[in-house]
């Protein structure tokens, strides 16, 4: 089983993904938890190019093919591998924050980057997306530290995150599921958690949860 969790930045993303990593380890999966981009040597060197490098100037294209890359890798290093064995794979992040964040917020073709993206993933896709969802102003309050490439790009851009996640949502209703994540860590948690259930238990997922 492959499932992923994403949403714009400040949505408590991290937070979730480990909490759900251990209830899925709790509920006996065999669990490999990986971040998009990243946990391959050659995607944790793009990560750093991405979301560290403010000094350089990277085209949204060059953006978007750099994230494919890292997750072409991704896939056959640790993804699919791991199906194969017989794990369930829990990403953060995948192709969906590609289209989202390059495509409907950053201005490239959001039909291309789906057919890019089947190129760079073999066309392996999660069983199920959960998308926290917040505000872009109430996401980017929550932001502590200082602030990668990505989360430095305004609030007009983050605001079409948002959207862009809510209307890839509405497009693909059986394969991304919306969670408020406006409500406190453990609330959320649950939501998160009653979103993955039916799978865990071999089910069809709901489509929409606390919203």
């Amino acid at each position: 089983m492959f499932l992923s969790l994403d949403g714009g930045d400040g949505t408590g993303k991290s937070t979730q993904c480990k909490l759900l990593a251990d209830w899925l380890r709790a509920k006996g999966c065999d669990l490999v938890v990986c971040r998009d981009p990243g946990s391959t040597p050659l995607g944790e060197a793009v990560r750093g190019l991405l979301l560290d490098r403010h000094d350089l100037n990277i085209h949204r294209r060059s953006e978007m093919l750099l994230y494919m890359a890292a997750r072409t890798q991704m896939v056959e290093e640790v993804i699919r591998p791991a199906l194969e064995a017989g794990k369930t794979v829990l990403a953060d992040r995948y192709l969906l924050a590609n289209v989202v964040y390059q495509g409907h917020a950053g201005g490239l073709d959001v039909e291309t980057l789906w057919e890019v993206g089947r190129v760079a993933t073999g066309g392996l896709m999660p069983r199920l997306t959960v998308v926290l969802d917040v505000p872009a102003q109430v996401a980017a309050a929550r932001l502590t530290g200082t602030p990668d490439r990505m989360e430095s790009q305004g609030t007009a851009f983050h605001a079409r995150v948002r959207q862009g996640f809510l209307a890839e949502a509405e497009r693909r209703p059986g394969e991304i599921v919306v969670v408020d994540a406006s409500a406190g860590i453990e609330q959320v948690h649950k939501a998160v958690c009653e979103a993955v259930a039916p799978l865990v238990a071999g089910r069809a997922p709901t489509t929409h949860t606390g919203r």
